[in-house]
């Protein structure tokens, strides 16, 4: 068991439990039946699921019947992938879950570049994606909402103007967007947007895929009849409780976004203070405020994570999605960052558990860990 005393700031790989998912998912693992069955005690487990559906629906400004529950993130960004796009286009900035299925999907790649600030670049893709939509084929832009690893908000609602002016479908990766940045599904105009409960203190193994209603996409699951006969099935009833709670949660928060703001920014003033030479990738950027990547230059990215570790502080280097492997992250080389950037890059992420005193400890854990005894790899 973790000591209490430990500082956990490792909030985009996942977000603590929160009290009403933990609640929700108890009570629906003490509901008997199966959500497809007609009796009473089907229809009372099927209660739960529906109820969640428009807790998540609510949260993200969709309509229920637009909302899918899949495992996660990753099986949502896959299925959308795998759905018979002739070509796609996608920055290396995606998180893996869209670009390995991508790359692997057959389609063509058309390669939208970012910049040293982390945004990417529309203007280079418009005319290839204009000529790939103008032909028989079927073209998909993919964007994420926020960047999971510098926090770089994106601009997808520019994205989806051009995909809706050359004739692509627009997939937009949310899952760092709840409760870190104004998110609604109606106004933005996606054909497909991806949410996941562990990013907003829901349960690992929910998500959601929200497909717009009017658009087809292909039955991902087959074998039943299970989310409107795209993901067949029986539903992982406690999880999607749980899932729905914590979304219920979030959007009755207020002051989160403003909290997080005023935390980060001590958190980068204190960095700054104790060591000048210390890069804040895309400072000057728009950022989800709990989000914060420091680079070290010629400290590598792996000692920072593990001597932090050792002083009680959870952190991370780029995503948590590589089997505990730290590398050079491909987020900061495809905004073209060099070498000693992307390979001493560490990445702060803040919850709604997050105070004060977890600021203090951690900088007086980089005060210990960030000095001349960590030496690159």
């Amino acid at each position: 068991m973790m000591s209490k005393t430990r500082t956990y700031l490792d909030n985009n790989a996942s977000t603590p439990l929160c009290p009403e998912a933990r609640a929700a998912m108890v009570e629906a693992m003490d509901v008997m039946g199966n959500p497809s069955s007609v009796h009473a005690e089907g229809r009372a487990v099927r209660a739960l699921i529906e109820r969640a559906r428009e807790q998540v629906a609510n949260l993200i400004g969709a309509r229920a019947s637009e909302v899918v529950f899949t495992s996660g993130a990753t099986e949502a960004n896959n299925t959308v992938m795998a759905a018979g796009w002739d070509t796609i286009c996608v920055s290396g900035i995606e998180h893996d879950s869209v670009l390995a299925p991508a790359r692997a999907s057959g389609a063509a790649i058309i390669d939208l570049p970012a910049s040293t600030d982390g945004r990417v670049d529309l203007s280079a893709v418009m005319q290839p994606l204009s000529e790939a939509a103008a032909g028989e084929g079927k073209a998909l832009l993919s964007l994420m909402i926020a960047n999971n690893e510098t926090g770089v908000v994106e601009p997808a609602a520019d994205a989806i103007a051009l995909a809706r002016e050359v004739g692509a479908a627009v997939h937009v990766d949310a899952v760092q967007g709840p409760g870190r940045l104004p998110l609604d599904f109606a106004s933005l105009g996606a054909d497909f947007l991806v949410v996941s409960a562990h990013k907003l203190g829901g349960p690992r193994g929910a998500g959601a895929l929200v497909i717009r209603d009017g658009v087809s996409l292909p039955a991902f699951v087959r074998g039943g009849g299970q989310e409107r006969r795209r993901r067949g099935g029986t539903e992982s009833v406690a999880a999607i409780a749980g899932f729905g709670a914590a979304a219920g949660a979030l959007a009755r928060e207020t002051g989160a976004i403003e909290r997080a703001a005023a935390l980060r920014a001590e958190l980068e003033a204190g960095v700054k203070r104790m060591t000048p030479e210390a890069v804040i990738v895309a400072q000057d950027s728009a950022r989800i405020t709990n989000t914060s990547c420091i680079a070290l230059p010629g400290k590598a990215a792996e000692t920072l994570v593990i001597r932090l570790d050792l002083e009680g502080i959870a952190v991370s280097a780029g995503a948590a999605c590589s089997s505990g492997k730290v590398g050079s992250s491909h987020v900061l080389e495809a905004m073209g960052l060099p070498p000693e950037i992307t390979r001493s890059a560490i990445r702060v992420s803040l919850g709604p558990q997050t105070r004060e005193a977890d600021i203090a400890a951690f900088l007086a854990a980089w005060q210990k860990v960030a000095g001349p005894a960590v030496i690159a790899a």
